[in-house]
């Protein structure tokens, strides 16, 4: 039987071509059906194909004998076979086989590998790309912090595995924006206020001493300090604190933000919307989403039980204001309301959520340190809560950075008085290292940044490793226009010269890169695509020194025009794959680099 064309066109161009053939598969059960071998109505939903855990199995598994099994009544080894039959029509299969309880492996042709390359070639970097996204919004938070200073170097790790996460879920289809929530209401931003008007005194000439407990002693607020007495003169020397509390407030948030947006861009991250957690307060959207909850029966009025596993000396029962937090997967129902008749925090979170599903966001991310821990679930259970469960939260927690020079400790920086700041790393490592040695773990794993090793120029350094890949593809495509001046105006007709079967494998991984691209986004894992890029890093240097050794595996050889021109197109392809990989990274992809 001849597959029809456009059915095989289909199979070629679907970037993630395991779709393609889960989508035969299907057809195969359908036709299985229709002869009455299968019964009507099966589910068919948990059907995948997925690379084979041993790949001498074969290029693709499918588990279809095993999820029909059951519902149809018949062993799986013998659906398994049913299946394997109707496949062996398939275009590009060179032999489906059942093994075990009834897994069908399938071996694809050689031919498959080298249409993929065509591919890779005419989308280039979009090559990865999806729809699978289907252009659903997702609202993406993170880095919101307390603007009481400079980016925390360790920050920086959740700033970039969110940022790269957004471009991730954009290469699959989603419409993302990116948030930042200023957390500039609190005792936090009180103390920013107070430390800034003690530079502000101490700018006008007054000696201020050392610096109170509590109070933030970074030299960064001398400038603000100095900016203010610019502004306002001595205006606010002897007046009360009520009365420049607020105002100093609001001068050093600003201020405080300028910076940080300044540090942002030097990781190369934007966001499109700030919002203020002041405003919010100001807006009346606590009681607003209170008084939601309020006429669902959610918020009531009652006694908590005492922090287990805690000795708080000041705690004492109080009737107190709560949610109903413990209806939607808390642990314990949760406070609305200080002792001082303000909203807590909590509140305020409630709030936030609850406007962002009301601006049309029901997918939110959000990307928060590891010490938020305590606060995900309470946050979940109010957003489920709010949105009447039609709004869904993923919180995503960083683990911290241990910065590292050959194996010690890196010291504080001075400016910032009590940590390291981000730009000091930049200034030394540069952008792309920086972000991706940040994604070069999973976000939940301790992250170890030594700077000595992420400057080395070996293949233990993945950021070096990867790019050195990209300016090797480049540099080859350079010295082969030496050769055959015009090689890149006569694109060869097939690539079947391509044999060496460290050739084939080299295809094989970039004809999974869509896949990865899939699957890093719908886990939000961006990590998992570095290992990826890894790999193909490593088989294309293997390749490099396999020519090295035996001059008939040289990219270029001068006396066969179409097999340089063949090898040279899969060091195209390559180099797009690292280039597509790059962008989602936000990483520049060199071209030349010193050996």
């Amino acid at each position: 039987m001849i597959k029809p064309l456009h059915s095989i066109y289909h199979m070629v161009t679907e970037m993630n071509f395991f779709h393609s053939f889960r989508d035969e598969v299907l057809k195969a059960v359908g036709s299985l059906t229709q002869k009455e071998l299968l019964p009507q109505g099966l589910d068919v939903e948990k059907i995948t194909t997925e690379p084979p855990r041993d790949p001498s199995h074969g290029d693709l598994a499918t588990n279809a004998a095993m999820v029909l099994a059951k519902q149809a009544g018949k062993n799986p080894r013998e659906i398994g076979e049913l299946i394997a039959k109707e496949l062996e029509k398939v275009a590009f299969l060179e032999e489906v086989s059942v093994a075990g309880p009834g897994f069908i492996n399938l071996k694809l042709t050689d031919d498959f590998w080298y249409q993929q390359l065509f591919v890779i070639l005419e989308k280039k970097e979009d090559y990865g790309s999806s729809r699978i996204g289907l252009g659903e919004k997702i609202n993406l938070e993170y880095v919101s912090t307390n603007p009481t200073g400079p980016i925390h170097a360790g920050h920086g790790r959740v700033a970039v595995v969110a940022d790269v996460l957004a471009n991730l879920l954009e290469k699959v289809g989603y419409n993302v924006l990116r948030e930042f929530y200023i957390n500039d209401a609190g005792a936090q931003a009180e103390k920013l206020a107070k430390s800034t008007y003690l530079r502000y005194r101490e700018a006008l000439g007054e000696k201020i001493g050392p610096i109170p407990e509590g109070y933030y002693p970074g030299d960064y607020l001398k400038e603000v300090g100095q900016a203010l007495a610019e502004r306002d003169g001595s205006k606010w020397l002897s007046a009360p604190e009520k009365e420049w509390l607020e105002i100093v407030r609001e001068f050093a948030v600003n201020s405080m933000m300028t910076i940080i947006r300044k540090d942002l861009a030097l990781m190369g991250i934007y966001h499109e919307v700030f919002t203020s957690e002041t405003e919010l307060h100001r807006s009346g959207a606590i009681e607003v989403a209170l008084a939601t909850l309020k006429a669902r029966g959610l918020i009531y009025e009652g006694v908590l039980e005492p922090p287990r596993g805690k000795i708080i000396e000041d705690w004492e029962p109080r009737l107190q204001l709560l949610f109903r937090s413990t209806e939607f997967g808390d642990d314990t129902d949760r406070a609305l309301q200080k002792s001082d008749g303000s909203w807590t925090y909590f509140a305020g979170d409630i709030a936030y959520h609850y406007d962002k599903f009301r601006r049309g966001y029901s997918q939110m991310v959000n990307v928060w340190g590891a010490d938020h821990v305590g606060t995900v679930k309470r946050i979940t259970s109010a957003v489920k809560a709010i949105t009447e469960e039609k709004g869904h939260l993923d919180v995503i927690l960083c683990q911290i950075v241990n910065f590292t020079e050959n194996g010690q400790p890196v010291k504080m920086s001075k400016r910032a008085g009590t940590f390291i700041e981000v730009k000091d790393v930049i200034e030394k490592v540069g952008k792309d290292a920086f972000r991706f040695m940040m994604i070069s773990r999973k976000s939940d794993a301790h992250l170890d940044f030594d700077f000595k090793k992420v400057l080395e120029q070996t293949r233990d350094n993945p950021v070096f490793y990867i790019q050195y890949a990209h300016a090797r593809c480049h540099s080859v495509m350079r010295i082969a226009r030496d050769v055959f001046p015009d090689w890149e105006k006569t694109p060869p007709n097939s690539f079947d010269l391509l044999k060496d079967e460290d050739e084939l494998k080299l295809l094989k991984l970039l004809a999974g890169w869509p896949r990865q691209v899939e699957i890093a986004a719908l886990a939000r894992e961006p990590h998992r695509l570095c290992y990826y890029l890894y790999e193909i890093a490593q088989q294309f240097h293997m390749l490099w020194n396999k020519g090295k050794e035996n001059a008939l595996l040289r990219f270029i050889l001068p006396q066969n025009r179409e097999l340089t021109r063949a090898r040279l197109a899969m060091i195209q392809g390559l180099a797009h794959v690292i280039a597509s990989a790059l962008q989602i990274f936000g990483v520049t992809p060199v071209e030349e680099m010193r050996e």
